[in-house]
C-alpha cells in the first residue's frame, strides 16, 4: 500500500498548488515506530474559503487520477483545519495561525521532512 501512497502524493500536491496553497510540507513517517500513517502532507491557505477550495481540488485530482476518495474528511464545518484521510496519506490543510498552534511538524519532528517548492 505504501507504493499507492507514494503515487497519490503528486496528485494531492498538484491539487493544493492548483488553488494556490502555500508552505507545502511532506512528512515521511514510515521510519517511525509509532506512526499513524505513512505520510502527512501539510499546507496552508489564507482563508476558510481557500481551504475549502483546496480540499475540493485535492479530492477531485486524486479521484480523477486514481479513482480514490478520502476514507474520512474532517473540519469542513469551520474550515480552520481540514483533514483528508487517504489511510496511507493524511492531508492537513490549515489557516496559518492554526498550523502554528497545532504544530504537526514539531509533533512528528523525527519524520523525514521535504518542503515542496511553490
Amino acid at each position: 500500500m505504501a507504493k499507492a501512497a507514494e503515487s497519490i502524493q503528486q496528485y494531492i500536491i498538484h491539487g493544493i498548488q492548483e488553488k494556490k496553497g502555500k508552505n507545502i510540507t511532506l512528512l515521511d513517517l514510515r521510519g517511525l515506530k509509532e506512526r499513524v500513517t505513512d505520510f502527512f502532507i501539510i499546507a496552508e491557505a489564507e482563508s476558510s474559503t481557500q481551504l475549502k477550495a483546496i480540499s475540493e481540488s485535492v479530492v477531485e485530482e486524486v479521484k480523477k487520477a486514481v479513482g480514490e476518495r478520502p476514507w474520512s474528511v474532517e473540519g469542513l464545518e469551520n474550515s480552520q483545519w481540514i483533514l483528508l484521510d487517504y489511510v496511507d496519506v493524511v492531508v492537513h490543510l490549515f489557516q496559518p495561525q492554526y498550523r502554528e498552534f497545532y504544530g504537526i511538524e514539531e509533533l512528528w519532528n523525527d519524520a523525514k521532512r521535504t518542503d515542496i517548492a511553490e
